[in-house]
């Protein structure tokens, strides 16, 4: 069993069209730094790992076998919607999004203070992806109810 000092039980899968290209960008444009990446005898990426603090989000190619019949993961096959978005916490939220930004993420929200607390901001990635950035913490705050 897993300990929270060895990482979230909790890891968000995204498919991409080139998740090779998608982890390049991701390590350059938002930080995350390769836990693992496995390619094919082509050498194109089939899974990879990538880790942020103690979280971790894994990438693939979109579609393919049963998993790929389950869930669609490319906005642009859903019309540009996006299935589900990551929010990540980032000790400076301006200085962050200046690095986003500078890799060509497209601004959605920009950087902004949140009633809840904190500052946020929201990009999409090249493919579509939406990522949400800010410096509220709610495992710091007390549960409510």
């Amino acid at each position: 069993m897993a300990s929270d000092a060895q990482g979230s039980r909790l890891i968000s899968c995204l498919g991409y069209e080139d998740a090779g290209a998608a982890v390049d960008w991701l390590v350059r444009a938002f930080g995350f730094k390769e836990h693992a990446v496995y390619r094919d005898e082509a050498g194109k990426v089939v899974h990879a790992e990538l880790t942020f603090g103690n979280g971790m989000i894994m990438i693939g190619p979109d579609g393919g076998g049963e998993f790929g019949k389950m869930v669609m993961t490319l906005p642009e096959r859903a019309g540009g919607r996006c299935t589900q978005t990551i929010y990540v916490i980032v000790e400076d939220v301006d200085q962050h999004f200046a690095r986003a930004s500078a890799a060509g993420a497209e601004t959605v929200i920009a950087p902004r203070g949140e009633s809840y607390g904190g500052r946020s901001y929201s990009v999409r990635d090249p493919e579509g992806h939406a990522w949400s950035f800010g410096s509220y913490d709610p495992w710091a705050q007390p549960a409510n109810g």
